[in-house]
């Protein structure tokens, strides 16, 4: 029995072998890119002087596309840019398509920074900041829009155009807003904050939205202790590299969140699964000089509707900052699919970020964990264990980016829309095109 067994352990492994060396002679097959191709929404005038930033994408009840966008850089601070007539200069565009993204119009110019679309109560609204928070509202499916009406007065906002959330009858969506003066990339000082607003209420209103409190990264450092054993952050504060050329750009700011998603539960065998349906979860991009984690926090309303945010914990009771997250170090987008029961994130994929700073190719972007070339997806039942669905887009160039994406669903494909850049691009943060993508039967990369 022995020698048979020990002759079977033999034969196994020449095979074993074999088939290894047969695979050596074989090509090397690249998985194919989900939607490479694309449709220009938006392309730069000036692209060394006129940045294309963020892209936000919804879909309406009758099919139609809403895309908005901002533009930035040095060239948006001519004297000519035009101004609204509160005197915010003129720096966002919308856009609408009835082709599922083939064609698109150009509808409206706006005073908004880091906007997002989204439908509510037969309208469509677009909410976003300069400075302000403000929102702008369309009863015509979008093709003409009012002037914007201010929520707050004399405050600091910020933001991306990250997901807008739907239950009991209400729209949920984060803004952040500083919580203390920080001289340079404030995003250790950011709170990010709920808003709440019933779906059919006047939401260009501020009396006819909830605001939570204010929870800093900061005070999640007070509340949950000390970032033990963590290696963050991952780069010494300061500047990393030389100060030659543009390598002056590459510095580390104190770590951090921003850019915040919200999800819900509602899975009952889910751990933070809340059966009153009133606790969400916000999922932040986390700033630590690292890959791959994101940042996290609750939200809970209590009976009279007041929201606060906190810290998360364990089911241990240990606090949690941050999860695993593929492209956390970015600005991600989180889309949660009804049919597939599955919760859908587009982000930014590194692929070297442990390369010493100063080794950097001249055109690579800020610290090794910056890279914007590759945008790609993955699935999850529960926004922590997540499968790789493939790559949506990939330039093959550092300098020439597809990242800060939006998306959402129509029918069975998955839209895109991307901050984009080409050859002309100023660099890889700063492009000159918004693009639109598609990735068909998306449900069927599920296994």
């Amino acid at each position: 029995m022995q020698r048979r067994a020990f002759l079977h352990t033999m034969a196994a492994g020449a095979a074993l072998t074999g088939a290894v060396e047969k695979q050596k002679d074989m090509p090397v097959k690249s998985l194919p890119v989900l939607a490479n191709d694309y449709v220009t929404v938006y392309e730069s005038p000036e692209p060394d002087r006129i940045y294309a930033y963020t892209p936000g994408l919804a879909v309406l009840p009758g099919g139609r596309l809403v895309a908005t966008m901002d533009q930035g850089g040095p060239g948006m601070k001519d004297p000519e840019v035009p101004r609204s007539p509160g005197g915010k200069r003129i720096t966002g565009k919308i856009f609408t398509s009835d082709d599922h993204g083939r064609t698109w119009t150009h509808r409206a110019d706006m005073p908004l920074f880091h906007a997002r679309p989204f439908a509510a109560g037969g309208k469509v609204y677009v909410l976003g900041h300069s400075g302000d928070l403000g929102v702008l509202t369309s009863s015509d499916n979008g093709a003409t829009w009012g002037e914007t009406s201010w929520l707050t007065e004399g405050e600091s906002w910020h933001q991306s155009a990250c997901n807008v959330h739907y239950a009991k009858g209400n729209v949920y969506l984060v803004m952040e807003t500083p919580t203390a003066p920080y001289k340079g990339w404030a995003v250790s000082r950011l709170a990010p904050v709920v808003l709440r607003g019933k779906e059919t209420d006047d939401l260009t209103k501020r009396e006819n939205w909830t605001f939570s409190n204010k929870f800093s990264f900061q005070d999640a450092l007070k509340k949950g202790g000390p970032l033990n054993l963590m290696g963050i952050p991952f780069f010494k504060i300061g500047m990393t590299a030389p100060n030659r050329d543009h390598r002056d750009k590459r510095g580390m700011a104190d770590p951090g969140w921003l850019e915040t998603n919200i999800v819900e539960f509602t899975d009952p065998k889910n751990v933070w699964h809340d059966p009153e349906g009133r606790t969400f979860y916000l999922w932040l991009r986390a700033h630590t000089g690292s890959t791959n984690l994101a940042c996290i926090a609750k939200a809970v309303e209590d009976e009279a509707g007041n929201i606060t945010v906190g810290l998360a914990h364990a089911p241990s009771g240990e606090a949690m900052l941050y999860v695993p997250c593929p492209g956390g170090q970015m600005r991600f987008h989180i889309l949660y699919d009804e049919p597939t029961k599955m919760f859908w994130l587009l982000s930014s994929q590194s692929t070297d970020s442990m390369t010493r700073p100063e080794l950097l190719e001249e055109d690579r972007f800020n610290l090794p964990n910056n890279e914007r070339h590759r945008l790609v997806l993955h699935f999850s039942k529960n926004c922590v264990d997540w499968c790789f669905a493939g790559r949506v887009a990939d330039t093959g160039a550092f300098k020439q980016s597809r990242h800060y994406a939006s998306m959402v669903i129509d029918g069975d494909d998955l839209h895109v829309l991307s901050r984009s850049g080409d050859g002309r691009a100023h660099d890889a943060h700063n492009g000159n095109l918004i693009t639109f993508h598609t990735v068909r039967d998306f449900r069927n990369l599920v296994y």
